[in-house]
């Protein structure tokens, strides 16, 4: 058995907060009818920080804050190569100024 719509819910959640702590996500997807045992919270929590999806880290002894992982958008070569010619474009604007 898969428990990828387990994940896809747990996910969810969590990428709709942003942020939340253990409780608070465990309460949230109790309101959604999902019972799941604390151990298999915590394998999918596992699963998901290794597949680079969520951040788990510590707040306190008993508290676990658990954030999700916001994709770095790669830039367009040709949009570095405008922005690049915009920025010696605005440089040599200044015909005073000299390099040094």
């Amino acid at each position: 058995m898969t428990d990828f719509p387990l994940k896809n819910a747990v996910y969810e959640k969590i990428k709709n907060a942003t942020s939340m702590t253990d409780e608070e996500l465990t309460r949230s997807i109790a309101k959604s009818g999902i019972v799941m045992p604390e151990d298999k919270f915590n394998k999918i929590l596992l699963d998901l920080e290794i597949m680079g999806l969520i951040k788990v880290s510590w707040l306190s002894k008993d508290t676990r804050r658990i954030e999700a992982v916001v994709e770095q958008v790669e830039e367009d070569e040709y949009e570095q190569q405008n922005k690049e010619m915009m920025e010696k474009d605005y440089e040599a604007s200044f015909p005073g100024l000299e390099e040094s």
